[in-house]
């Protein structure tokens, strides 16, 4: 069983991947300014660690289910450390780019094990509030990331700048790596499916043709190339889609067995991720360029301005079981109303008050778009697993986090290049005000497809 010490410790190497998501967001006006890196190479800063994290994710759930999910966590974390080391040393921007590809590499084999100890390791209550606590670090890190990135780049600690971003995770993991051997139970699926490579390559080969294109099109100026690949998209996407199909159908098992995506509460959850996590990816890099780029904050003051929104999902956050019990999925339609209208006051407060906004009048929006977020998110990844077999928690944690990540990812590239290429022709207010409008667009559809989501939920 999964004590509270190992409890602690997996939810701990589920907070570092998606810190390290976002932490770069504020420090990047600080990367270009050392590394004379320019916006392709700052963006490639971004989505390689994103890119490899999301290909990744579902093979790390598999291995994990194969050789044992603590070797596999032990050995992510491991390579994690070694990783963040590597950014933090990185003397050219292309050395920091490769580090970080590695690096995503490295989180995409720990944080499938995390949710899979979990639903393998706990079980009736005690599983409700660890998959409750899950949510509520996954959305804390996304917040805090950029919190703790604008701390430590005005720290400057020892003259390190930017590089502490990366260097804090070094100690941070070899606390992890002493607790987990002590304390993170062996777990691994009973009947370990060998591993689909042409489903894994296919997967791969969808995620980058859709994502790569998209987060590096605008700063490469949408080269042939990045029209070639979206084309590409849809037709590796069928490819993936009949190669999945025809392995079920021959009794294999596939990278994503279809049997898996039958189940309402795994398809109806992952429906919901998507919009979400565009919106939330996006909001995060959009809000850290527009408060130091637009409003001339420093890196500290940028990140301190979301403290309300991390503090309001950690409190929506803890409230969730209790509400799940009485209103069950209604809790995640309440919240998609609740960021709706945190949304819509930030847009009404920038278009008000632009370039004199300050953190005072951002307060409101954010404290309630942080409110909402966090009485969904805990809620839809219960739901996602809530009917998953114990001996396929692997596969399915890879699925769920794989979505979660490629959706936050889409979101960096869709709203921010939204977001950017309007600064230039309507300039900083207006480009705020439309991409704010746009995610508000997508909180609308959270909310209606959360009234699919069966009310009770296990």
């Amino acid at each position: 069983m999964l004590g509270a010490l190992g409890l602690f410790t997996v939810l701990l190497g589920a907070a570092l991947p998606l810190i390290d998501f976002f932490i770069v967001n504020v420090a990047l006006p600080t990367i270009d300014h050392d590394l004379a890196a320019g916006p392709a190479l700052l963006e490639l800063v971004v989505a390689g660690y994103g890119l490899s994290y999301a290909v990744l994710l579902v093979l790390g759930g598999r291995l994990g289910d194969m050789l044992g999910r603590r070797r596999l966590f032990l050995i992510g974390m491991a390579a994690f450390g070694i990783t963040s080391l590597a950014c933090g040393l990185a003397p050219n921007a292309w050395t920091l780019v490769g580090a970080r590809v590695a690096q995503g590499a490295a989180a995409a084999l720990m944080l499938p094990q995390v949710l899979a100890t979990i639903h393998s390791a706990t079980g009736g209550p005690r599983r409700a509030k660890a998959l409750s606590l899950y949510g509520a670090t996954a959305g804390l890190a996304m917040v805090a990331g950029q919190i703790l990135g604008g701390v430590l780049v005005a720290a400057d600690i020892a003259g390190s700048g930017w590089r502490a971003i990366f260097l804090v995770n070094v100690p941070v993991v070899l606390a992890g790596l002493l607790f987990a051997v002590r304390s993170v139970p062996e777990t691994r699926s009973q009947r370990p499916a060998p591993i689909d490579t042409p489903g894994t390559v296919l997967l791969a080969a969808a995620l980058v043709t859709l994502l790569a294109p998209l987060t590096e099109g605008r700063a490469a100026g949408w080269p042939a190339w990045t029209w070639v690949s979206l084309a590409a998209f849809p037709i590796v996407s069928y490819a993936f889609v009949r190669v999945e199909r025809r392995a079920d159908r021959r009794g294999r098992t596939p990278l994503v067995p279809p049997s898996l995506l039958a189940l309402v509460t795994l398809r109806r959850g992952l429906a919901l991720i998507v919009p979400f996590g565009i919106g939330f990816g996006g909001f995060m890099f959009v809000i850290a360029v527009a408060l130091q780029q637009g409003l001339r904050m420093g890196a500290i003051d940028a990140g301190l301005t979301l403290v309300p929104m991390a503090v309001a999902f950690f409190g929506a956050s803890l409230a969730g079981p209790r509400l799940i019990r009485r209103y069950g999925s209604l809790v995640v339609t309440a919240g998609a109303v609740i960021q709706a209208a945190g949304v819509a006051l930030l847009a009404l407060a920038v278009w008000g008050g632009w370039p004199s906004v300050g953190g005072l009048d951002l307060l409101p929006g954010i404290a309630l778009a942080g409110l909402g977020q966090g009485l969904q998110l805990p809620v839809i990844i219960r739901i996602v697993l809530s009917d998953i077999p114990a001996e396929r928690s692997g596969v399915g944690s890879g699925v769920m986090v794989t979505a979660q990540q490629s959706a936050l990812a889409l979101g960096v590239a869709t709203l921010g290049s939204l977001f950017l290429t309007l600064t230039t022709t309507a300039g900083m207010r207006d480009a705020l005000v439309v991409t704010l409008l746009a995610q508000l667009g997508l909180v609308v559809l959270t909310a209606l497809l959360s009234l699919r989501l069966p009310r009770k939920i296990g």
